[in-house]
């Protein structure tokens, strides 16, 4: 009976706790969250200086008593205190803000398609630890292709690409159930490092992580655009050690992250390969779903669909399909039940 009453005082929260961002979604409310999966920590005492767009912002530029932490890497825990500290702060702010005194949620996770028992039971023990009542944790495809409405009860082939900044996620789901699926470490983080690398060996320029992302928000690529498009480089010389700018085209960073889009490409191809022929034609049919925040790159869809000769959509708002998939199993207990990894429930 305690347990209900807790419940009722506490918000039910949905989860996609990725790489590179962290959305929340609040039971009865939407989204509340959307940040940066990235920590400041002061080393003195330990304490959280920021979290977020703000802890984002200092990447690169923080003295030695500061270190900046992205304590997800590749879609799962990396730094198991950090992240725990980054769930506590964000549930804590959502009581704050409401009058709900208790901040107890009953959460639902997304996790990467091949995480181990051991990975699983530290995401799970982390949000207990931040102070959830109890975990449920799905995969993150399936979040995804319940997020952006797929009708995945039924006997037909969906296939979900999901782009995130750790991992791209590739699967087929029928009956509620994955039937092929691949993740790999190929996706917006590697892009950003496919830039580094590229203006480190054609401009002898040495860039940090976030003028790299900004340079492919910008006039990033998959496929070639009808207009060409410049933006600044901004860099130390590695010959002088003298900062130093330049101006690149889209061309150029197409140039730099074309190995990775074809990787991506590849493993797509790979994985119709091994899917079963029915549902293979369904999916010649129905098409492929984009999710993920880097499915935001202008022309990744041409890309997909110029190398597997398939349909490809973008489904609106990408970022969001995950954190909306929990959304919807936080109302529909049954589905939850059907798809959610066979963990047993986790309850503090």
């Amino acid at each position: 009976m305690f347990g209900s009453i807790m419940g009722y005082l506490s918000k039910d929260l949905g989860i996609d706790l990725g790489t590179a961002n962290t959305l929340i979604f609040a039971k009865g409310q939407g989204v509340v969250v959307n940040e940066p999966s990235v920590v400041a920590i002061n080393n003195r005492n330990g304490q959280i200086l920021a979290v977020g767009h703000e802890a984002k912002a200092m990447l690169g530029k923080t003295p030695p008593s500061v270190t900046v932490s992205r304590p997800l890497q590749r879609g799962i825990i990396a730094d198991f205190e950090v992240t725990e500290k980054m769930l506590r702060y964000f549930f804590e702010k959502l009581h704050r803000e409401t009058t709900a005194f208790i901040p107890r949620p009953r959460i639902i996770i997304g996790v990467p398609l091949d995480v181990t028992e051991v990975e699983r039971k530290a995401v799970g023990d982390a949000a207990l630890s931040a102070g959830a009542r109890e975990v449920h944790l799905i995969e993150e495809p399936m979040a995804s292709a319940i997020g952006a409405g797929m009708p995945i009860s039924d006997p037909v082939g969906n296939m979900i690409i999901d782009v995130g900044g750790g991992t791209t996620e590739i699967a087929v789901i029928s009956l509620n159930g994955v039937v092929t699926a691949k993740s790999i470490t190929i996706a917006g983080d590697e892009m950003n490092r496919n830039i580094t690398q590229y203006a480190r060996e054609v401009f002898n320029l040495l860039l940090g992580e976030r003028v790299a992302e900004d340079i492919k928000i910008e006039v990033g690529s998959a496929a070639e655009l009808e207009e060409k498009i410049e933006t600044s480089m901004r860099g130390r010389d590695l010959l002088s050690g003298l900062p130093r700018e330049i101006t690149v085209n889209d061309e150029q960073i197409r140039e730099a992250m074309a190995r990775s889009v074809r990787s991506i490409v590849e493993h797509v191809k790979s994985i119709l390969e091994i899917t079963p022929p029915e549902l293979v034609a369904d999916i010649y049919k129905r098409g492929i779903i984009l999710t993920g925040g880097s499915a935001m790159l202008r022309g990744i869809d041409r890309a997909i669909s110029q190398g597997t000769g398939l349909p490809v959509r973008i489904t609106d708002d990408p970022l969001m399909s995950v954190v909306r998939g929990t959304g919807t199993l936080l109302e529909d207990l049954k589905l939850l039940h059907d798809v959610e990894l066979p963990l047993q429930e986790v309850m503090r």
